[in-house]
């Protein structure tokens, strides 16, 4: 093994070096995200009309398209300092066995109880709620990465969290969903017959097993008909992209400290946090003409929303309770095969970053499961690390893009993000590895039949 003694393995920022405020890469966009619309008027939402749903300073952050940069309070910063600043990890070993004169890096995002990225997110939303004097808060989680990371930031702060948990992943990930009840959250299978939205659900599916369309929909009932609760969501809204920055302005720094400036930038994408989150400081180089870089968003073959989707008006939910946001979508009534077991199961996209991929800014490729788990274990029985499923899609494409250039002799820097570890998914492994997992990739006809459920907006095609 070839290591360059003046880089090391593992890169550490100080505390004192942890960013001081989240980026906003709204502020730099030439053309900013189409608003989320009333379903019932089609005229942007307002702040009086989200208030009702998500937490007053979130509302702030969410309609803010202006502020480059929104101060963490302090004791979010705190927080943080119990699992961050994360390492920015050179994977020579990966380098080695690829035999490739690519330099890969991944921005490790999995040292925490919640084995994610999320509780970044989820613990600001919690504070506010709390500043707020709220009781507590309701979600919903696919894969229970952001259910545990909410339920961790809940508990230490005295909030009630319900979650809505995905039926199938209810099912399939029974640790996942004990170590959020060992945190204090109430966790409710979706669709459920808690509530009328998920009853109906269940009327027209029978036997579904779920989706985050399903699950969000149901947890903002609960949050409406619950005095004192508001709804908060681990992807896809503005807010949570500004909070998950901090990623990308670790890396940044890391790689600055050593005068690296990466090539590649890699990232799943299912709702867009971890990806959006991962490159909004590169991309505010890129939008501003200071610098250029390759942006690769990866998603499942089984739920290719960048890929195959529409750039439309769309509700976030199933219920079709929710704001219609302006994203690249499947359309609400998607459903994944129950076989698919990545994550990254979500219909539409960010609408930030559906922007910025309508606007040429990032790239986007589809891979098929088998093939994502076939880069989780090589990746696990090089690298030493168990990796999520959803961070496995980011390691399929820099894995791809290593051996291109083994082929062709370029010694491209890249960096992709490790969102977490893949302890909670064993029942996935074990699929793939009894040859029992398949690749299910939806036809043309299946996403026409819920494609042609969008709502119509005047002006949308």
């Amino acid at each position: 093994m070839s290591i360059d003694n003046s880089i090391p393995y593992k890169i550490y920022l100080t505390e004192d070096e942890m960013p001081a405020a989240w980026y906003n890469v709204r502020a730099d966009m030439k053309v900013k995200p189409a608003p989320l619309l009333n379903p019932g008027t089609g005229a942007p939402m307002t702040f009086e009309e989200l208030r009702g749903v998500f937490c007053d300073e979130l509302v702030r952050q969410e309609l803010d398209n202006d502020t480059a940069f929104i101060p963490i309070p302090q004791a979010i910063r705190d927080f943080y300092k119990m699992y961050r600043p994360s390492p920015l990890v050179r994977a020579y070993c990966l380098e080695e066995k690829l035999d490739t004169p690519a330099k890969i890096y991944y921005k490790f995002e999995g040292n925490n109880t919640s084995g994610s990225h999320k509780l970044n997110s989820a613990i600001a939303q919690a504070y506010y709620a709390k500043q707020q004097g709220l009781r507590g808060v309701t979600t919903e989680t696919g894969a229970g990465q952001w259910g545990t990371a909410l339920s961790m930031a809940c508990s230490y702060l005295g909030l009630d969290c319900k979650v809505y948990m995905v039926k199938v992943s209810y099912e399939q990930k029974p640790f996942r969903r004990e170590v959020m009840r060992t945190y204090g959250a109430s966790v409710t299978p979706s669709p459920s017959e808690t509530t009328n939205i998920g009853r109906a659900i269940l009327k027209e599916h029978p036997g579904t097993t779920g989706s985050l369309g399903c699950a969000i929909s149901e947890a903002v009932e609960a949050a409406v008909s619950n005095p004192g609760y508001r709804y908060v969501l681990g992807s896809v809204l503005n807010q949570v992209l500004l909070h998950q920055s901090v990623i990308g302005l670790e890396t940044k720094a890391a790689l600055d400290k050593y005068g690296i400036k990466p090539d590649v930038i890699i990232g799943c994408a299912g709702g867009g946090s971890n990806l959006g989150g991962l490159i909004s400081p590169f991309m505010g180089e890129k939008l501003r003409g200071e610098a250029d870089y390759r942006i690769i968003a990866v998603e499942p073959a089984s739920c290719p929303s960048f890929t195959r989707g529409k750039f439309a008006y769309d509700f976030c939910d199933t219920g079709k309770v929710c704001p219609l946001a302006k994203m690249y979508t499947l359309g609400s009534g998607f459903i994944p095969s129950a076989n698919h077991a990545g994550g990254l199961r979500y219909h539409g996209m960010s609408s930030i970053l559906s922007q910025l991929y309508h606007d040429g800014y990032l790239e986007a490729v589809s891979v098929e499961q088998t093939k994502v788990f076939e880069a989780a274990e090589y990746f696990a029985r090089v690298e030493g690390i168990l990796p999520a499923p959803e961070s496995s899609h980011a390691i399929r494409a820099a894995i791809d893009e290593a051996l291109k250039c083994r082929e062709t002799g370029k010694e491209e820097t890249i960096v992709f993000g490790l969102t977490g570890t893949g302890y909670f998914d064993m029942v996935a492994y074990e699929k793939f590895h009894n040859g029992e997992m398949s690749d299910y990739i939806p036809t043309d006809e299946d996403l026409a039949r819920s494609l042609a459920s969008l709502p119509q907006i005047p002006g949308q095609d």
